[in-house]
C-alpha cells in the first residue's frame, strides 16, 4: 500500500435544534466517526476538527464553538485541502440536510447542495473545486449522509448508481431534506427581496461567502475544461433523487443516529479487514435493505478509486 503521510479530517453535524426542520442524529452520527476515525483509521484526533450546531440547542455560545455556518464549513475544508500533500488522505464526513436546486429553465436537472446551520448553501461545484486543487497523490473522501447527497461533487464518475429498486418501508423516520421551495421561503424572510432567484437572496445574505455557483456563474463551466480522472470520492447516502433517513430516539430505541452513517460504521465494525471504497457502499446497501430503508447508497469516484481502500486503512485491526 502506498505510504501516507497526514490524516486530515472535518466532521460536521447539523441538528437544527429548536426550529421546524430539527433532526436528531446528526451530531452523534460525526462524534461516532469521529472514534471510528482513529481508533480504526489512525488519525491524529488533533487533525480532526468538529463543527456541530450542538450549542445552539441550549442557546448558550461559546467562543470556542465553531457553528456549521456555510462559511465555517468552507473555510475548515478549505484549510484542510490547502495543508494536504501528495499521500495525504483528507475526510469529509457531513450529516445534516440536503436540498436539489432546479437548474435555470433552459437547462435540464438539479444541482445538488448541502445546507449548514446557516442556510448557506453549499453546492456541488464547491466540492469539484476543492477536488480539483487536491496535490497530485493526496485523496479526498466525502461522506454525505443528507438527502439528494448522490452527484455531490459535479462531474465525479458514478461507480454505484441509481437503483430501479423501491422497497415498501413501514419504518417511521425523517427525511434529511429540506425542499428548495422552503429554503427559498426563509432566504426570502431574510432579505426581504421578491424574487425567485435563490442566487439572489445567498448574494445577499452572504456576499463573498456565497457558493462559487452563485459568486461566479461562469467559473462552473471552467472547472470543468481540463476535467480528468482525480482523487475526490464520494460516498452518498442516496441517489440524488432520494432521501436519506434520521432516525430519532423513540423510533429507534435507543439513540439517535442517521441510516447510512450507522450502516457504514456497522459495516466497519463486522469487518475489521480492509475494505474498498466499492465494497464499503455495497455492504451498507444491504444493511439498510435488511433494515427496511428505501434509501440506495452511491460511490462516485474513478475507477482506480472504486477498488482502493476505504481511507487507506492502514492495517487490519479490529474496530
Amino acid at each position: 500500500m502506498a505510504k501516507v503521510n497526514k490524516r486530515l479530517a472535518v466532521l460536521v453535524g447539523c441538528n437544527y435544534p429548536n426550529t421546524q426542520y430539527e433532526l436528531h442524529g446528526c451530531i452523534n452520527d460525526v462524534v461516532a466517526m469521529k472514534d471510528v476515525l482513529v481508533k480504526r483509521f489512525g488519525f491524529d484526533p488533533t487533525n480532526i476538527e468538529l463543527l456541530t450546531d450542538a450549542s445552539a440547542a441550549t442557546g448558550e455560545g461559546s467562543s470556542s464553538v465553531v457553528l456549521p455556518t456555510g462559511e465555517n464549513i468552507k473555510a475548515a475544508l478549505s484549510k484542510m485541502v490547502r495543508q494536504a500533500e501528495a499521500a495525504d488522505v483528507l475526510y469529509f464526513h457531513y450529516s445534516g440536510h440536503g436540498t436539489r436546486i432546479p437548474k435555470p429553465a433552459h437547462l435540464f436537472g438539479h444541482d445538488e447542495a448541502i445546507v449548514p446551520c446557516d442556510f448557506n448553501l453549499i453546492t456541488d461545484v464547491d466540492f469539484r473545486q476543492l477536488v480539483n486543487q487536491l496535490p497530485k497523490g493526496a485523496s479526498f473522501t466525502i461522506l454525505s449522509d443528507s438527502c439528494h447527497s448522490g452527484g455531490l461533487i459535479d462531474k465525479e464518475k458514478e461507480q454505484i448508481g441509481p437503483s430501479t429498486y423501491r422497497a415498501a418501508s413501514s419504518l417511521s423516520y425523517k427525511a434529511k431534506n429540506i425542499p428548495f421551495e422552503s429554503i427559498l421561503e426563509h432566504l426570502t424572510t431574510l432579505t426581504g427581496i421578491n424574487t425567485s432567484d435563490i442566487g439572489t437572496h445567498l448574494l445577499e445574505s452572504f456576499g463573498a461567502n456565497a457558493s462559487l455557483k452563485f459568486l461566479t456563474p461562469q467559473l462552473e463551466s471552467e472547472l470543468f475544461d481540463f476535467l480528468k480522472a482525480d482523487e475526490g470520492i464520494l460516498l452518498s447516502g442516496c441517489q440524488a433523487d432520494e432521501t436519506s433517513a434520521d432516525m430519532n430516539p423513540m423510533e429507534s430505541g435507543g439513540k439517535a443516529y442517521g441510516a447510512f452513517s450507522n450502516a457504514v460504521q456497522r459495516v466497519l465494525k463486522e469487518n475489521s479487514g480492509r475494505l474498498s471504497n466499492k465494497e464499503v457502499v455495497m455492504m451498507a446497501r444491504k444493511v439498510l435493505e435488511a433494515q427496511g430503508f428505501d434509501q440506495h447508497p452511491c460511490l462516485y469516484c474513478s475507477d482506480e478509486n472504486a477498488d482502493a481502500t476505504f481511507l487507506c486503512q492502514p492495517e487490519a485491526k479490529p474496530y
